[in-house]
């Protein structure tokens, strides 16, 4: 990849689309990891109104540390930058509260981000910004790995077209903060802080692999048979995710 000319044509591509909106900048939310940094970075380049959001929800103080860590870096390199720190674990709880019996923890796991999504998008139209996503290609159209109206819910996404490997690769061009480019990839939805490795059953590098895999079945390992399975597996499940909302066409000639 010819990473140089890869970052800038997100940069240029990202400032072309907030001139086309007439938007005054762009807000996105930051969570310590390596695709908010790199997004954030690209925007940040642009020159436009940059506003990092964190949102944290019962949130790891490592993810925290290190979420700081870049909005400083960001701040003390581009002018344009600013932040807000919006604290949403009391509210997480009072709805948490309303459940009774009713609790769910992978519903609940999703709930986070839904409520991060609506928190963006208050301030987003409060400033007048776009919100950026910060999905990567694996997660955004190989296996789905998003939430619905959550961390999905974005109105732009620049890295969308960069694997895993991609994405780290211009983190490591824009000098991104170490910690974050080798910090283990997590969605921060659990309490328990478990890496997206953990919940999927299969790495980033295994999952590029089986989404570009057109070979002889028969000749692969055991654990690469494994890894094309679960890949097939979330990819089938999750095409509500990444496919338009289904419409149900009326005939015409019912509407006569």
């Amino acid at each position: 990849m010819q990473t140089s000319l890869v970052a800038e044509h997100i940069k240029n591509w990202i400032l072309n689309y907030s001139k086309l909106s007439k938007t005054k900048g762009f807000i996105i939310g930051i969570s310590g990891g390596v695709d908010s940094a790199v997004t954030s970075t690209l925007a940040a380049a642009t020159g436009l109104k940059i506003v990092c959001l964190e949102m944290p929800i019962h949130q790891n103080k490592n993810q925290v540390n290190r979420a700081k860590k870049h909005i400083k870096w960001l701040k003390e390199n581009f002018v344009n930058v600013s932040s807000i720190e919006f604290e949403l674990t009391q509210v997480f709880e009072k709805f948490k509260s309303k459940l009774n019996n009713e609790s769910n923890k992978l519903a609940l796991a999703n709930t986070r981000a839904r409520l991060r999504m609506t928190t963006l998008y208050y301030f987003a139209q409060h400033y007048n910004l776009l919100v950026l996503g910060t999905g990567n290609k694996v997660e955004d159209f190989g296996i789905g790995f998003f939430t619905k109206y959550g961390d999905g819910g974005v109105d732009l996404s620049p890295i969308a077209d960069l694997l895993k490997s991609e994405v780290q690769e211009i983190a490591e061009y824009l000098k991104i903060n170490t910690d974050i480019i080798n910090a283990p990839p997590t969605d921060g939805l659990w309490e328990n802080n478990r890496t997206d490795e953990e919940q999927i059953g299969a790495s980033y590098a295994e999952l590029e692999w089986a989404m570009n895999f057109k070979g002889n079945l028969k000749l692969l390992s055991k654990r690469k048979k494994q890894v094309l399975e679960i890949y097939k597996s979330f990819n089938k499940k999750n095409q509500h995710k990444m496919n338009p909302i289904p419409i149900c066409i009326i005939p015409k000639k019912y509407k006569i």
